[in-house]
């Protein structure tokens, strides 16, 4: 009967706390929050489809995306509007803090988000695509050159520009004008950010009908967010976020260490390193420490570069022109070093497919890593090439022409001291006790000698 009294209590207990305002259930109840702080690259997908990941599992109400970026690459762009499109929770759009902006792709991420927001102080817009790959921009270019190019104008009127850059500028209006339906916001604004290079600020945002609502932080923003109805994979949800905690996800160390070396002239750098550590360790065996390190820079360096669009024929021309100053360091020539510097400038000048902000060669890293390089290879080359000059100090080159003291001798063959050492000798002539010989040759340890003229120099120095 205690039993059975217990039992019953426990059971009674269980459905009272599933039910009450305060059981573990009920507190599960949160909202997660991201931090995309700087270019859009392979570094931001990864953490936005990680903390959509976290937010899906521990089904949280919703993640709240903070933007502050100058915009970066497309394809990571196109990325994160996929996971956001396919997030079965609701994502919201903020950018934030005061004085952030979302530019360029932040713009496209910021359309694609179930509720968009922005702080004050804040804007976003200025989302034409830049250039296709092509030469890094030099600094103080010539400006005249460049108004003349934009002078130029095409039998429709409008400005002369690459085929290319027609289709990807079509191709990203089609593409924000089917968020702005999705998520039925501004399309026209859209276009007008993409071909234009239009901005807004928040409040104009708000007016423009770009962005849902204008907040000061996170609880104002859940504030207003509560009650909305919104699309989240196909199904309609409505937002229940008003007072819900705000927990914040921070990156790991992985994507910190992605976010470094995705940027492109570090990955050439860390590629520089790994293949002259590597070369250092083969030209000096045992001294592990730069086959080890040249290792590990090498394949990071590989690493980050296919995380990025690149160009595989600039990265094989850039592995070409460090070939040629590789060799050029053992084997001066000059013409291999010339070669190889003008393979390397070509190749990161042809590196990236398609660059943004954040992501594009800068001629203050390609011009330094090219000239480093070649000094390397020119001095290296020079030590070298005394080195041959120099006569051989050890093996059997550096016995020859040795003055050596007949220590014994019968017939052909017999002993002597060179270098203070007994050695086994043989001569081609009649050699007797006493007289002065040097070493000609020397095989097997047996040293060939020759009498000496007595008019000859004295020993070798």
């Amino acid at each position: 009967m205690t039993f059975a009294r217990v039992a019953l209590l426990a059971a009674a207990f269980v459905a009272v706390a599933a039910f009450s305002p305060f059981s573990s259930a009920g507190s599960e109840r949160v909202a997660l929050s991201v931090a995309i702080d700087g270019a859009i690259g392979p570094a931001s997908t990864r953490q936005l489809e990680e903390a959509l990941d976290v937010a899906a599992k521990r089904d949280a109400e919703v993640l709240i995306l903070q933007l502050d970026t100058p915009g970066g690459l497309v394809t990571s762009m196109r990325e994160m509007i996929a996971d956001i499109l396919a997030s079965p929770v609701p994502v919201i759009g903020y950018v934030a803090p005061a004085g952030g902006h979302a530019a360029s792709a932040g713009t496209y991420i910021l359309y694609a988000t179930h509720v968009a927001a922005m702080a004050p102080g804040t804007n976003l817009g200025a989302a034409t695509p830049v250039e296709i790959g092509g030469l890094p921009s030099l600094p103080g270019g010539d400006k005249g050159d460049q108004k003349d190019q934009g002078d130029q104008k095409s039998q429709d009127g409008r400005p002369a520009g690459d085929a290319m850059m027609a289709k990807v500028t079509n191709d990203a209006v089609a593409l924000i004008r089917s968020l702005a339906e999705l998520r039925g916001r501004n399309g026209d604004w859209g276009e007008k950010a993409v071909r234009e290079a239009a901005s807004l600020s928040a409040n104009a945002a708000l007016q423009e009908h770009v962005i849902d609502f204008v907040a000061h932080d996170t609880t104002e923003l859940l504030q207003l967010a509560d009650g909305r109805t919104v699309d989240v994979a196909g199904k309609k949800v409505v937002l229940a976020t008003k007072g819900l905690p705000v927990e914040t996800l921070e990156p790991g160390w992985f994507i910190r260490l992605l976010a470094v070396i995705t940027d492109p002239n570090i990955a050439v750098i860390l590629m520089l390193v790994g293949v002259y550590g590597i070369v250092f360790e083969f030209t000096s065996p045992g001294a592990v420490a730069p086959g080890v390190i040249g290792t590990i820079c090498l394949v990071l360096g590989l690493y980050a570069l296919n995380l990025l669009p690149i160009n595989y024929t600039g990265l094989a021309l850039m592995l070409l022109g460090i070939a040629f100053l590789v060799i050029e360091a053992f084997n001066p020539t000059v013409v291999l070093g010339l070669s190889g510097v003008a393979a390397f400038l070509f190749g990161a000048a042809m590196l990236l497919r398609a660059e943004g902000p954040g992501f594009a060669m800068s001629w203050a890293v390609i011009g330094p890593a090219a000239a480093l390089t070649l000094g390397l290879a020119l001095l290296t080359g020079t030590y070298v090439w005394a080195a041959r000059k120099n006569p051989p100090r050890v093996g059997g080159e550096a016995m020859r022409g040795l003055p050596a003291e007949i220590l014994d001798w019968q017939g052909g063959e017999g002993h002597v001291l060179a270098l203070g050492e007994r050695w086994r000798a043989k001569a081609d002539e009649p050699i007797a006790a006493g007289d002065s010989v040097e070493v000609t040759d020397i095989s097997d340890l047996v040293l060939t000698v020759r009498r000496r003229d007595p008019g000859e120099n004295g020993a070798r120095q």
